[in-house]
């Protein structure tokens, strides 16, 4: 990939940056691989209903936007931001934007060779424990594949895919990094995150990817033999573990959101523009 040369700040939006559209505020809501409670959307769909357009639409990041927002100069109204924070989706208003981690989706649930939940929510806590990364472009991205094969082919700043049970190696750009213990990959992703905003610099030039840098952020790895190949999209309807629902463009209204959780609390969305319901637990 060619470097990119840049001339100002990127302008992701978030919640507390939202992004001025020709109906209003749009609001982009971090969620971390893609994991949604029901109170959560519950109380996300009831903002959107109050102030925006009534309806919460999936990312390519599995995250969630909400439009037509009321505010002035790129600022939510005070109500309208208190209604986003009552759900509980903006743990951390320093961190708002830069709380990009997409997971397989499946992970713990059905298939692959590790569980990366307990990565993904430790990564969450140490960048949000980090006074470094705030300084993230709201565009960099860690990319987590469970060993599946489902997320290897998408463009990451940094990332990792699961080798076994025990073992990830670390994506890093383009290229591959090191191999580190499951247990250790997290702090070894938010270090090399740190390291990124040291080496970016600061200004409207500074590169907003690591696959933008003039320099390799480290020496790059070859790619272990047990990295899978990529098995693309998981496909919609009935899947492993669960169902795999097509949102799309249109997004979710209140009715909508109540019907993901006929028999489960938690639903993650996905990177394809869809919600996976896993299955309900047996008793």
């Amino acid at each position: 990939m060619s470097v990119t040369i840049r001339d100002r700040a990127d302008r992701c939006p978030g919640i507390l940056r939202p992004w001025p559209a020709a109906d209003g505020l749009l609001v982009r809501v971090r969620l971390i691989g893609g994991h949604a409670t029901a109170a959560q959307l519950r109380g996300l769909v009831a903002a959107a209903s109050a102030f925006g357009d009534g309806r919460i639409r999936p990312t390519t990041r599995a995250n969630l936007q909400l439009r037509a927002f009321p505010g002035t100069d790129g600022v939510l109204d005070a109500d309208a931001l208190a209604a986003i924070e009552a759900s509980g989706l903006l743990p951390a208003p320093t961190h708002d934007r830069v709380r990009n981690i997409t997971v397989s989706p499946q992970t713990g649930i059905a298939g692959g060779r590790a569980d990366l939940r307990g990565v993904a929510a430790e990564l969450d806590a140490l960048i949000v424990a980090s006074s470094v990364l705030p300084s993230l472009p709201g565009k960099f991205a860690f990319v987590l594949d469970d060993g599946r094969g489902d997320l290897i082919d998408r463009i990451c700043d940094l990332g990792l895919v699961a080798l076994d049970a025990d073992t990830v190696q670390l994506r890093v750009g383009e290229h591959y990094g090191a191999l580190v213990p499951l247990a250790e990959a997290a702090r070894a992703l938010a270090e090399l995150a740190e390291r990124f905003c040291s080496a970016r610099g600061a200004g409207p030039t500074a590169p907003w990817h690591v696959y933008e840098m003039t320099g390799a952020l480290v020496d790059p790895v070859p790619a272990d033999p047990r990295v899978p190949a990529a098995s693309g999209p998981l496909p919609f309807g009935d899947v492993p573990g669960g169902r795999h629902l097509e949102v799309g463009d249109d997004g979710l209204d209140a009715a909508g959101v109540e019907a993901l959780f006929t028999d489960v609390d938690e639903v993650v969305f996905t990177p394809w523009k869809g919600v996976f319901i896993p299955a309900a637990a047996q008793a």
